[in-house]
This record gives C-alpha cells, sequence and structure tokens, in this order.
C-alpha cells in the first residue's frame, strides 16, 4: 500500500488537488478534516469533469469526492483485498489501524506489484488477460470528448490515432494533469503519451508486468503478428486474472471441501451400514475388555442380545477348551504386536460350542494409549466340516469311500520308499471286474452301484490292515501290499480274491455271478515306482481278461512289449482312420447254394501298415473299439464300399449288393439315418444294393429304438442282415417286430452239423421260422463239401465261407464275380475252393 498519504482540506479546489496529485504521482487523494477523513478523489473521478469549462476547476473538491471512504484494516489478508476489489468494484482502499486512523492507500495496481504473483505471471501469455476491445479515438478529438468516452466505457486509458499514423496514449493518470494545464477543447492527437509502449500477444505477463514498471507506465498495446494493436493490457487487466485465478482455486477448494465433507459424512454412514450388515460379528471393548458394542451378526452368532452383553468381559462366550496360558499368549501378542488372529472355541448362548476364526485389534488414542479393542469373528463350524468334506472327496472315491488313485499313490510312494529302505517286497494287483457292464446295461445303474459296494466290501474282508483297497474308478480296484515276505504270498491273496468275487450276488430280486481279471507286478523284481508299478500290474490284468478272465497273471517283460505294440498299433490306426491309408476292403460273395451263382458279397475290412505289415482284423477291430475309434473307422467304410459300389456302376458292371458291419457305437449314434441318406445321395446308389448287418445283441436292450431306426433305414432301400445269429440271448419271438431281410447263422453250428445234434435243431427251427417269416437265411463258415451237403436239408438261401469263395480285393472279386458275362447273366459259377 501507499503510506505516505496524500490529503487535502474539503475547500481545495480541484486544479490545485490535480497538480498536486499529477507532481506526486499519485492515484488518489485523501479530503481531510482534522485527522477525519470525509472523502476520496481519484484518477477515476477525473473522467468525469467537464473539461469544456475552465471554471469548474475551480470547484472545491468536497463537492466532487468520493464519500464514504471504503477502507480495510491493516491485517486483512492480500486474497480478501483483491475479492473485495472484485465485488465492490473499486480501485482503492483506505487503510485504517485498529482505531480506524489512516494508515495508507492500497490499489489494484499496488496488487498486481507486490502480490508475489510471479510464478503465475509466468505461466500466462499476454492474450489470456489483455482487454481485446480497447478504447480507440481520433487524435483530432478533444480532451474534454476523449475523457466522456472513457467514463462512459468505463476504460482507464484510450489508444489516440494520430495524425502522422502513429498511435498514442492517453491513461486515467494523464487527465488528472490535464485538468490543470490543459483546456477542455484540446486536441488529445498532441496530448497522448508516444511512442506506444507495446507488447506481443505471446509474451508472458511476467515480461509485460516488468516493462509497465521498468517504463513507469499503466498501459501497453498489445499486437498480433501483423504489428496491429489488438488489445491493451494494464494493471488491472493483470490484476484481474489474479481474481479470476483466485475465484478458482476457491471454487475448487470449496469443492474439494464439500466433496471432502460429504465422503467423511457418507463413509460414516456406510461404516454404520456396514458394521450392521456385517456377516462377522463384531465386539468392541473399553480398554479392561468390558463390552462397549456388539453388531446383529454378534447376536445372531452367540445367541446373545446387546442387552446381555454390554458392561460384561468376552468371557461370557467362554467354551472352556483352551487353558489360560492360551489366553495369556493371546494378551501377550496383543500387547506386543496390537494384533492377536487365530482360531478359538467359543460357546453359544444354547450352550452348543462353535469354532471361530478371531482378529483383535488394539485401538490406541493419539498419545498412543490403548483406549479399545476390537474384534472381529466369523463362524468357521462349516467351513471346516466343508474342508473335511472336500478333503474326503479329493482322496477318496465317493461311491464306495475307498481311497482314490491320487491316495493310492501317495500311499504307493510311501510303501516303495519303506520297502526300499528295509529291503522288502510289495506287491500292486490290479482287478477288473468281468461283465460288469453287463449287469449295468440290464439291471439299471443303481444296481451296479450297488455291486460295487458288495464288491469292495467283500475285497476289503479279504485284505490285512495294513493293505490298501483303492478305487480308480468305474469297475477298476488297486491292492497295495506291503511288506511280503516271500513272492508266494501274493498269489495267495489274488486267488482268496478271486474266489470272493465269485461268490454270487444278489440285488434286488436279482442273483447273478460275475467274475474278476487280476494282474500282478512287484516291487522291485517288475518296477521301482509307482507308475511303473500300477501300468504293469493293468498289462498283466489285461493279459488274464485276454486268457480267460475270472483269472490272475503275473507280470511279465513280454507283457510290456505287448503293450508297446498296442499303443504303437493304436497310433497307427488313428492315422489309418483319419487318412484311410492303408485301410482296404476285401468282398466274399454269399452264393445260391443249389445253382452256386453269386447273389451278395460283405465288405471285410484289412488294413495293411508299412512297419506292422497285415493286421488281423481280430486285433485291430477290438483294438478300435477299446480306443474309441469304431465310429469313425466304421464311417470311413461305409464310405469305401458305397465309392467301389458306384466305380462298378460307372464301369458299366451290375454289382450285387454289399453288406457292411456296423458296430454297436455306430448304430446308436444319432446322426446314422442321416449318414446312410446322405452316402446313397452321394454315390447315387440304387435302393437294395447297399446293405448293413448287425449283431443280436445290439438290439436287444432298446428294441422298440432298434425296431424304429431299422424300419428308417429300410425305407432309404437297405437291406438289413443279424449277423452270428444264435451266439447271444437269441429270442426268436422278436424276430418278428424287427423289420430286417435276413438272419446269418453263427459259424459255430454250421461247423458242429453231423457231430452234434443240437445244432442240426437248431439250424431247423431257425430256418423254418425264416420262411414263415419271409426272412433270407445265409449260413456262414461252410469250409467243407460235407458241411455244403448236411445244408441242403434246410430252407437256405445263401452260403458264404472259403468253400463257395474266400475274401477278394475289389478288382479281383470285379474279375471273377462281376464280368461282363455275369453282368448280362448273372450265372457265371464260381470255382469250387
Amino acid at each position: 500500500m501507499q503510506t505516505g498519504l496524500l490529503s487535502c482540506g474539503p475547500d481545495t479546489p480541484l486544479r490545485e488537488a490535480a497538480e498536486r496529485m499529477a507532481s506526486r504521482r499519485c492515484s488518489s487523494m485523501l479530503i481531510m478534516e482534522g485527522e477525519r477523513v470525509l472523502g476520496i478523489w481519484t484518477e477515476r473521478d477525473s473522467l468525469r469533469l467537464d473539461f469544456g469549462n475552465p471554471q469548474g476547476l475551480l470547484t472545491p473538491i468536497g463537492q466532487v469526492m468520493s464519500t464514504p471512504v471504503s477502507h480495510l484494516h491493516l491485517s486483512t489478508p492480500m486474497s480478501a483485498v483483491a475479492e473485495r476489489f472484485r465485488a465492490e468494484g473499486h480501485r482503492h482502499f483506505l487503510v485504517v489501524d485498529d482505531q480506524g486512523r489512516p494508515r495508507g492507500i492500497v490499489s489494484q495496481t499496488d496488487l498486481a506489484l507486490k502480490q508475489g504473483l510471479e510464478p503465475y505471471l509466468g505461466l500466462r501469455e499476454v492474450h489470456e488477460a489483455m482487454d481485446g476491445q480497447p478504447l480507440t479515438v481520433a487524435g483530432a478529438l478533444s480532451l474534454a470528448e476523449v475523457a466522456a468516452l472513457m467514463y462512459r466505457q468505463g476504460q482507464d486509458a484510450a489508444v489516440v490515432a494520430c495524425a502522422d499514423g502513429e498511435y498514442g496514449i492517453l491513461t486515467e493518470r494523464d487527465m488528472v494533469r490535464f485538468v490543470a494545464r490543459h483546456p477542455g477543447n484540446t486536441p488529445v492527437g498532441g496530448l497522448a503519451s508516444r511512442p506506444l509502449l507495446t507488447v506481443n500477444r505471446g509474451d508472458t505477463l511476467l515480461r509485460a508486468r516488468d516493462l509497465l514498471i521498468d517504463y513507469r507506465v499503466r498501459h501497453l498495446a498489445v499486437l498480433d503478428d501483423d504489428n496491429r494493436v489488438v488489445g491493451l493490457l494494464g494493471f488491472r487487466n493483470i490484476l484481474d486474472g489474479v481474481e479470476h485465478r483466485y475465484q478458482q482455486q476457491l471454487r475448487q477448494a470449496l469443492e474439494q471441501r464439500d466433496r471432502a465433507l460429504s465422503r467423511s459424512r457418507l463413509n460414516l454412514e456406510l461404516a454404520e451400514r456396514v458394521i450392521e450388515a456385517s456377516l462377522e460379528g463384531i465386539i468392541i471393548t473399553d480398554a479392561e475388555g468390558r463390552i462397549e458394542f456388539v453388531n446383529p451378526a454378534f447376536s445372531h452368532t452367540t445367541g446373545y442380545s446387546p442387552e446381555e452383553v454390554l458392561g460384561r468381559t468376552p468371557a461370557v462366550l467362554s467354551s472352556g477348551r483352551h487353558d489360560s496360558a492360551f489366553y495369556a499368549e493371546m494378551w501377550r501378542t496383543l500387547r506386543e504386536r496390537g494384533y492377536w488372529r487365530g482360531e478359538i472355541w467359543n460357546r453359544r448362548k444354547s450352550g452348543q460350542l462353535y469354532l471361530e476364526l478371531l482378529t483383535v485389534t488394539a485401538i490406541r488414542d493419539a498419545e498412543g494409549n490403548i483406549g479399545n479393542y476390537a474384534a472381529l469373528f466369523t463362524d468357521i463350524t462349516h467351513i471346516r466340516e466343508n474342508e473335511d468334506q472336500i478333503r474326503q472327496l479329493a482322496y477318496y472315491d465317493p461311491l464306495t469311500r475307498l481311497p482314490n488313485r491320487r491316495l493310492l499313490e501317495d500311499r504307493l510312494e510311501l510303501a516303495i520308499r519303506h520297502a526300499h529302505r528295509h529291503q522288502r517286497r510289495l506287491a500292486v494287483l490290479f482287478i477288473d471286474l468281468d461283465h460288469f457292464k453287463q449287469v449295468n446295461d440290464s439291471l439299471g445303474h443303481a444296481a451296479g452301484d450297488e455291486l460295487l459296494l458288495e464288491v469292495s466290501r467283500r475285497l476289503g474282508d479279504r485284505l490285512r490292515e495294513d493293505d490298501t483297497l483303492a478305487r480308480l474308478g468305474g469297475d477298476e480296484f488297486i491292492v497295495l501290499l506291503p511288506d511280503l515276505e516271500e513272492a508266494d504270498e501274493v498269489t495267495r491273496v489274488a486267488r482268496r480274491l478271486i474266489d470272493a468275487i465269485g461268490e454270487p450276488f444278489r440285488i434286488g430280486q436279482q442273483s447273478f455271478r460275475i467274475g474278476c481279471s487280476l494282474g500282478i507286478s512287484l516291487y522291485p523284481d517288475d518296477a521301482t515306482d509307482a507308475e511303473e508299478l500300477v501300468h504293469h500290474a493293468d498289462a498283466a490284468m489285461y493279459r488274464a481278461k485276454q486268457e480267460g478272465r475270472n483269472g490272475y497273471r503275473l507280470f511279465r517283460r513280454d507283457m510290456h512289449q505287448q503293450e508297446h505294440r498296442w499303443l504303437q498299433m493304436e497310433t497307427a490306426l488313428r492315422d489309418a482312420v483319419e487318412s484311410g491309408e492303408g485301410l482296404s476292403l476285401h468282398y466274399q460273395p454269399q452264393v445260391d447254394p443249389a445253382g452256386r451263382q453269386v447273389r451278395a458279397a460283405e465288405a471285410l475290412a484289412r488294413w495293411q501298415h508299412p512297419e506292422l505289415g497285415a493286421v488281423s482284423p481280430a486285433d485291430f477291430i477290438p483294438l478300435a473299439e477299446r480306443a474309441g475309434l469304431m465310429v469313425f473307422l466304421g464311417r470311413r467304410l461305409m464310405r469305401m464300399a458305397a465309392a467301389q459300389l458306384r466305380a462298378w456302376l460307372d464301369e458299366g458292371l451290375t454289382p450285387v449288393p454289399v453288406s457292411v458291419n456296423l458296430s454297436a457305437q455306430q448304430f446308436w449314434q444319432q446322426d446314422l439315418l442321416a449318414e446312410v441318406h446322405d452316402l446313397l445321395l452321394d454315390y447315387r446308389l440304387p435302393a437294395g444294393l447297399f446293405g448293413l448287418e448287425l449283431t443280436e445283441s445290439i438290439l436287444l436292450d432298446k428294441q422298440q429304438q432298434a425296431a424304429r431306426l431299422l424300419q428308417a433305414l429300410r425305407e432309404l432301400g437297405c437291406p438289413l442282415a443279424i449277423d452270428d445269429f444264435g451266439t447271444g440271448y437269441s429270442s426268436l419271438s422278436y424276430l418278428h417286430a424287427l423289420p430286417v431281410t435276413s438272419l446269418k447263422i453263427d459259424r459255430s453250428f454250421i461247423r458242429q452239423l453231423g457231430e452234434c445234434r443240437s445244432s442240426s435243431a437248431v439250424l431247423a427251427a431257425v430256418t423254418g421260422l425264416a420262411r414263415e417269416l419271409e426272412l433270407q437265411v445265409v449260413a456262414e463258415g461252410v469250409e467243407t463239401p460235407a458241411q455244403l451237403d448236411a445244408l441242403g436239408r434246410y430252407h437256405l438261401t445263401l452260403v458264404q465261407g472259403w468253400l463257395t469263395g474266400r475274401p477278394m480285393p475289389a478288382a479281383e472279386f470285379a474279375e471273377s464275380c462281376l464280368s461282363p458275362a455275369a453282368r448280362s447273366e448273372r450265372s457265371r459259377k464260381l470255382p469250387t475252393s
């Protein structure tokens, strides 16, 4: 502020007051009477004078002063001063002390010069604060006219366009000088200050302020890039920018405060709601442990209402399961660390025990003294029970409650280490039930589960306490026999287990027998790690199945080689099914037994591998079934047969009907009907040329569904035959319901002709029934003339076997059976084999 106050009496003429202000370069003058401030006259007030009336300049200043004088206390912050300048529109304030005595004048210029705005001004540019529409007047206008314009437009300066093309400037301070020295009609072109000081619009406000200070001026003209005056910048503009920044900062501070208060209030309300809704019990005690607060979850868990526990200690929940040392250790940890966390047994109001996970925290005041304790607890009784159940599921079979594979592997690893340390033997027995699938399919899965439970009970009763019986899944079990004295001991156990499974079972009203196949591997004789022991026992079990079932086999090294061959064969078969490479069809003729004419053929799969050589169907067909490849293999074979029929037709031959065998997996797949339909359509095969053969066991379990599917296949024009008739659960009664076209009598009955009367009886019954049902009958496996002669007594449609024709590649079959003569007459006879 200005501390050297300029003052005068109320009777002082305006001209005299103006001269004193101009000489002292002051922007204001106090009008005083004694020590009392009557008013103030400023440079701005000079614009209201009538410069055209010289007599008016003799008017006592007391008549034109501004009164009352706005004042500030000495202790007023600069930010508050700037706010009052903005709010009240004043440019000067009288500064007074505690007694109200004048101590100085503060102006907007003082704020701009002394408010410490350098960092702010250094970041802002001139164009952000300048007056973009400055008052510009012609130099020919009179002083009185310009003063009136400045006053009406609220401008503290005017740019003067002089006659010589240059610019000058007139300010309020100039007007104070001119009051005493120039008449009102003086042209301003000669009074304007020149040259006009300028600054570029892109300069910083700090540079502009320094220019104002250095040249002791109050205004700078602002030039654009083309040196045109585009604005005016003075201390007032700088201060307005500061005020704008201050307003923004104040608004942001207030908004931040309001948001903080709102967040604080919301957080407090949220904390209260969270505590009320928390599923964890919460207890707050004082420093002596007396309960001050509990939440609803506490009451829900313990059964105590708040009124029953307030003022008491948490000892009301004590279960009696923990001794004094436990609680002493808890309080010691709480004092040292400030918290304690652990599991603790407590007792509900009802007396029921429960396990809780408890966290106790010491709450300290500003001086670091403990004022409260906060405890949070969760009832984890059910969690522990669930963990026990999960552990049971992870390590035990859910049906039999026997150890599963995971627990077996742990125990086997432990047993191997023990056997190695003590130089002992152990054995692994791999058990697979025989014919379990038939029980499951015929009696249902519930009966199958009951059977597995009874099997596990019987096996467990025949084992020692230290032995382990585990279920791998399905009908497979593993027995671990540790600490064997001699190898013969394991075979005695194996026979005992086989005998136990061989005893009759009774499930509901059904009584039946099953057996089991068992494989044995020994440590360290056969393997030294758990995986190989189980693997070798599995291989030995499969050998037991292959060699008659219901027995046991000890692992031998050749089994491992055989298993390796199976794995190699399975991999090669997958490749062959995918690519078709090495797969082919041979065609075995079916002939009229009287005239020996070829009437039909059966397509038989063959597989030639570059490394394995010719693989027998007796090997790769069961392998495909075990590996889940039968559907894909059957689909490829059907396509191959259809493609061959189409090729024969395109060559001008008249092929005989060809039948392809369907597996159970392929027959019951959902899209079989659509697949056959598309196949016949793709290869343009006439009806009756492409046939299918199925074993009777496929049709027994779902006769109604099978009948509908067979009827749909018949409607597509496919001949249907039941293969190996008589070897399964043959039921003559269902034949009339199945829309098949022929029966194929199994070779076992043909082989026993003349040796077994029952075979003749079966042939007579089947052929007689087939004739009544208008079904064709095909005899399979005819290998001798005697068998062919014996079949002459029965109503047979066709015969098939090595006597009448062996399976032949497609080209040889076409040459032998589909020659042009045969195409025209269908009368060529096969040579006797």
